[in-house]
């Protein structure tokens, strides 16, 4: 379900885990209610596994939901810092979306014209 507080919309998912333990996720985040702190201790106690994963890997995100209007880069090509790279529309305004990192352009996973989630991976630099 969506939920929207003050012009922000949040994706809401609730689940029952049994008596009296609750999941709920929000826009992705995972959060379990009515755990004991027995439960919590043996959870903190076992072994952390820390996923595989490229630290340099810069990915730029989109900050809302609406449509790609325009993209003026192209893959292998190098990006600044603030560099204007597409337009997202939404809500009938286009936004410039800029980068916030210098890198080259190693993936463009949209186009235009294609609709976006908030928080969708539009561009990844190296």
């Amino acid at each position: 379900m969506k939920i929207k507080i003050k012009d922000k919309v949040y994706e809401v998912e609730i689940y029952e885990l049994g008596e009296e333990k609750v999941k709920i996720i929000v826009n992705g985040k995972e959060f379990i209610f009515g755990e004991t702190v027995e439960e919590r201790e043996k959870i903190s106690a076992a072994p952390l596994t820390i996923p595989k994963r490229s630290f340099t890997k810069k990915e730029i995100k989109a900050p809302i939901a609406g449509t790609i209007s325009k993209i003026f880069i192209k893959e292998g090509e190098f990006v600044k810092k603030d560099q204007k790279i597409l337009i997202l529309s939404s809500m009938k305004m286009e936004n410039e979306i800029v980068s916030d990192f210098e890198g080259k352009v190693k993936e463009i996973l949209v186009k235009e014209n294609q609709n976006v989630k908030e928080e969708e991976t539009l561009i990844v630099l190296t």
